[in-house]
């Protein structure tokens, strides 16, 4: 038998729900040794609800000689302070979107873990759906031929009382509003399929939809990697609220990613479908989608640590994607 990592999971908000549902389904590849919160009464009730064990004493999780890996879930503004102990500590560490607030941060704590020797991953699940994997699959075999265009849109929905709660939609908490809290999911697998080689244009606001800090509606026009023409449309401004999309103009046919499902189609009149896995998140409940590409993302974090390689996003990976957000929003703010 294949010996258990041993690992801390830090933080019990929202995000800990679709991974405690994966760590669960690889219980035989992994041991949830903590669960960290920092409310007692949370604690408590994340216990009974899915069974690992609780504690509000962080530094003490950490510090447990039998911890392998971290699983970082904490809100943005706190990811380089508590990675920065963690890999300290010798733990490997997964750590949720975005990788920091401001790009300098981020930049500071891939810095550190590359240094470290140990492995960094960083949660963007979107690249693991099994649509998103054919795409990638299809564009790298020429299927499609040569990229003519490739065009982003992610209409979602928030209501006001998402940006009521403490902190959302803040610079101080999430560092930004839709593109780095939202979008940068599907930003970042429509980069690592085509690239962005510049930003030629973009134009960033606040909607009157929403009372917040940060912006609800971001526009750009990019150039891709090899040069064509792309565009990006994100929102959380878009009752009541719809799937991410993806579309690529290529010589020899054309693709259609709509959140989980995949559409090709090729001039010669043959098709192919790849079908969803379910809803993505796009409207006032948050959470609502399955945990599939999580489970994923957790399975290559293992195998990472068994094979001694990066996690197939890595923090260099997820650095390319931030900088992509602070180049777009720069250019929104010219």
């Amino acid at each position: 038998m294949i010996k258990k990592i041993e690992l801390a999971m830090i933080g019990l908000g929202p995000a800990s729900q679709p991974h405690s549902k994966s760590l669960i389904d690889l219980a035989s590849r992994v041991n949830v040794r903590w669960a960290v919160g920092r409310s007692a009464e949370r604690a408590r009730a994340f216990e009974a609800e899915f069974g690992f064990r609780t504690t509000t004493d962080l530094d003490a999780a950490i510090a447990d000689p039998a911890v392998e890996a971290v699983l970082l879930l904490t809100p943005p503004s706190t990811h380089l302070a508590i990675a920065e102990k963690c890999l300290a500590a010798g733990k490997h560490v997964l750590i949720e979107k975005p990788l920091e607030l401001t790009l300098q941060r981020a930049e500071r704590l891939v810095a550190l873990a590359r240094a470290s020797g140990l492995r960094f991953g960083v949660v963007l699940q979107h690249r693991f759906r099994p649509a998103s994997l054919r795409l990638k699959q299809a564009l790298e075999t020429d299927e499609l031929g040569q990229v003519q265009a490739g065009f982003l849109t992610v209409p979602w929905w928030r209501p006001q009382a998402y940006y009521d709660e403490s902190g959302r939609g803040t610079l101080a908490r999430d560092g930004g509003g839709v593109l780095l809290t939202q979008a940068i999911h599907s930003l970042d697998l429509f980069r690592s399929l085509l690239g962005v080689s510049e930003v030629v244009k973009a134009d960033v606001r606040t909607t009157e939809l929403h009372q917040m800090e940060t912006e609800d509606l971001v526009t750009a026009i990019l150039r891709l990697g090899n040069g064509a023409p792309g565009t990006l449309m994100a929102t959380t401004a878009a009752y009541p609220g719809y799937a991410e999309r993806i579309e690529i103009i290529g010589t020899k046919g054309f693709a259609s990613l709509i959140g989980g499902t995949l559409q090709l189609s090729w001039l010669d009149g043959t098709e192919e479908r790849v079908e969803a896995e379910g809803k993505t998140g796009s409207g006032a409940s948050i959470m609502d989608f399955p945990h599939d590409a999580h489970r994923a993302v957790l399975a290559d974090f293992l195998d990472a640590i068994r094979e001694g390689r990066d996690p197939q996003v890595s923090g260099e990976e997820a650095l390319a994607s931030q900088r992509l957000v602070t180049d777009i929003l720069a250019a929104g703010r010219e």
